[in-house]
C-alpha cells in the first residue's frame, strides 16, 4: 500500500513463490520483523536481504546504473526522434530493438535458472508441507513490477507461470470451454495448422483479444463481490467491441474466472479507461485476498 511497511497479507502475496509452505513464509516475516511490530518496514526489509546478497550485490547494482542509462536514452530519442533525417530514425529505431533483444535474452536465462533451482528445491525436499501458492502481483508503479510470463493458457507446458495452480484435468476442462467459446464466436471448428504457411489478405480480421481474471475474494466480501462484478460484466458486454464475458466459480465460492472476448486489443485498450472498468479494479483492492491476475492471450479472428 506505499506506507513504507508490510503487513503479512502483503509479504506473502509478494514473496509466495510456490515452495515454501505458509508456515515457512510466517516464520520469514517474524525473522524480518526484528523490531516485532507485525509490520516490518523498508529497513528492516533492506537489511536482512542486504546480508544475503553475495554477487548480486553488483547485478543489482549495475542494474541500477543500467536502468537509469536507459531512461536517460529514451528521454534523449523522445526529443530528437522527430527531428532526425530517415537514416538516423531507422538507426534510432535498430538501437532500440537490439536493445529490447539483449534484455530478453538475458531475461530467458533468468527465468531458466528461476525454474531450475525452483525444481530442484521440490525434489529435494519432498515435503508433505502444502506449499503456499499465491497470484503474485509486484507493488505498482514506485517499485519495480516483477515480469508474469502471461503468453501461455496452455496446459501442455509444465513450467506455465499462471500464479493459479490447479489440477491438469481441471485445466483441461478449462482449456475445452475456452476453445468451445472461440468456436461459438465464429460458428465454425476451430482448426489451427501451425506448420503450414499462411498468406494474410489485406481485408482479414484483426486479431481476437481473449482476457482471463484469476481473483480470489475475501470470504466477508463475497456478496459485494458478487454485485461489483455482476455490474462491471454488464458493462462490458455492452461495449460495441466486446464479443462475449464468460464467469466462472471454481469449486471453492471464494475463486472466481473471467474471460472476456474482444474485437481487438484497441477495444480492450478503450475498455480499460471507461469509468466503469476503473471502478471495478478500484474495488477489488478491497475485496481480493490477493492482487488480481490478468492473461491476455491475441487469437487470429479469421478463424
Amino acid at each position: 500500500s506505499d506506507d513504507g511497511k508490510l503487513s503479512f497479507d502483503e509479504f506473502k502475496a509478494y514473496f509466495a513463490d510456490g515452495v515454501l509452505s505458509g508456515e515457512e513464509l510466517h516464520e520469514l516475516f517474524h525473522t524480518i520483523d526484528t523490531h516485532n511490530t507485525d509490520n516490518p518496514d523498508t529497513e528492516e526489509l533492506c537489511d536482512y536481504f542486504s546480508k544475503h546478497l553475495g554477487e548480486y550485490e553488483n547485478v543489482l547494482s549495475v542494474l541500477e546504473d543500467l536502468n537509469i542509462t536507459v531512461l536517460k536514452a529514451m528521454d534523449k530519442t523522445k526529443k530528437d526522434y522527430q527531428e532526425a533525417s530517415n537514416l538516423e530514425q531507422f538507426v534510432t529505431r535498430f538501437l532500440l530493438k537490439e536493445t529490447l533483444n539483449q534484455l530478453q535474452s538475458l531475461q530467458s536465462s533468468l527465468e531458466c535458472a528461476m525454474e531450475t533451482t525452483e525444481e530442484q528445491t521440490r525434489q529435494e525436499r519432498k515435503d508433505p508441507t502444502k506449499p503456499e501458492v499465491l497470484s503474485i502481483q509486484w507493488p505498482g508503479k514506485r517499485l519495480a513490477r516483477r515480469l508474469q510470463r502471461n503468453n501461455s493458457l496452455s496446459s501442455n507446458n509444465p513450467h506455465s507461470s499462471t500464479g493459479w495452480i490447479e489440477e491438469d484435468s481441471q485445466w483441461e476442462i478449462q482449456i475445452n470451454r475456452l476453445q468451445k467459446l472461440v468456436d461459438r464466436l465464429e460458428k465454425k471448428d476451430l482448426k489451427l495448422e501451425p506448420l503450414e504457411e499462411e498468406v494474410l489478405e489485406e481485408n482479414a480480421k484483426p486479431h481476437i483479444m481473449i482476457v482471463q481474471h484469476q481473483m480470489s475474494v475475501i470470504e466477508e466480501k463475497v456478496e459485494e463481490f458478487r454485485l461489483a462484478l455482476k455490474q462491471y460484466v454488464e458493462s462490458a458486454s455492452a461495449q460495441g467491441g466486446c464479443l462475449h464475458v464468460s464467469i466462472q466459480k471454481l469449486p471453492s465460492n471464494l475463486h472466481f474466472i473471467v474471460y472476456e472476448f474482444w474485437e481487438n486489443s484497441n477495444a480492450w485498450n478503450s475498455h480499460l479507461h471507461m469509468n466503469y472498468s476503473k471502478a471495478f479494479q478500484r474495488s477489488n483492492v478491497d475485496f481480493l485476498e490477493t492482487p488480481e491476475l490478468i492473461t491476455t492471450m491475441l487469437v487470429p479472428g479469421k478463424y
